[in-house]
């Protein structure tokens, strides 16, 4: 059975940020909305023929532009524009504002609701992920596709690397939000990872009693399962914010993709 998505996007000149970034608007019939999406693409694509890598991310808002973010931005384009080799394209998806909760988590959580996630990541990867391809050149394997993201960001994409593993063959998971989905857990006890899968995972110990246990306790189950492509640091005065993220970003980036 052929199954036939139709795309409502927008292309918006106007609403460049800079040089390099554009701004688009796409329909997602998994969760009922329309979505808006950053792109970021590498100095030299316009003036190459060459393919890329692609990292998905959440919470566009605070990625590139600080006067958009809510706490700081994590100064991803800057990084990217530093660097000449492993040059990706970013694609950012800006946050539902009050459905921020329930988009990022996979299971329901008694006080703070939520359970979206898997509609979210269907987003991701059944409709705009494939616009993307169609669009831009990328290299649409898993093994060039990155989902990253921090606080509840990490979470879902630590999930998302989980159980689409034929998509996202790689996970950036910082100050991962474990505690309100400790379902999580049991999932990856009994779900069967690819080796392949690559895992960085990033906390600072000032973000709360139960976050360094609870990625030490990720990482040691993963790698109880076999998995061994995993990097886990512990950031020394390291708090929840976006000061964190972005000093980090590009250590995670470059161990993602050496």
């Amino acid at each position: 059975m052929l199954v036939f998505v139709i795309f409502s996007c927008k292309n918006e000149d106007q609403n460049t940020v800079f040089q390099n970034i554009t701004k688009f608007t796409i329909s997602s019939p998994q969760l009922d909305t329309t979505r808006q999406i950053w792109v970021y693409l590498p100095k030299d694509y316009q003036n190459s023929e060459k393919r890329y890598p692609v990292v998905y991310m959440h919470d566009a808002q605070n990625l590139f532009d600080a006067e958009s973010s809510y706490a700081g931005e994590w100064k991803v384009d800057e990084y990217l524009d530093d660097i000449t080799k492993n040059q990706s394209i970013i694609i950012g998806i800006e946050h539902g504002a009050e459905k921020r909760i329930d988009e990022l988590t996979p299971f329901k959580h008694e006080k703070y609701g939520g359970g979206k996630g898997e509609a979210y990541l269907l987003f991701i990867k059944n409709t705009l992920k494939p616009h993307i391809d169609i669009t831009y050149r990328t290299k649409s394997e898993a093994k060039h596709t990155t989902i990253f993201g921090a606080s509840l960001g990490g979470l879902i994409s630590f999930y998302g690397a989980l159980k689409h593993p034929e998509t996202f063959g790689k996970a950036g998971v910082f100050s991962s939000s474990f505690w309100i989905n400790p379902e999580i857990y049991d999932i990856v006890s009994n779900t069967e990872i690819p080796n392949s899968s690559k895992f960085y995972f990033l906390v600072g110990e000032n973000e709360g009693d139960s976050m360094v246990p609870d990625q030490q306790r990720m990482v040691d189950l993963l790698k109880a399962k076999g998995i061994t492509q995993i990097e886990s640091q512990v950031v020394q005065d390291g708090e929840h914010n976006e000061v964190l993220w972005s000093e980090n970003f590009g250590k995670a980036y470059e161990w993602l993709y050496k």
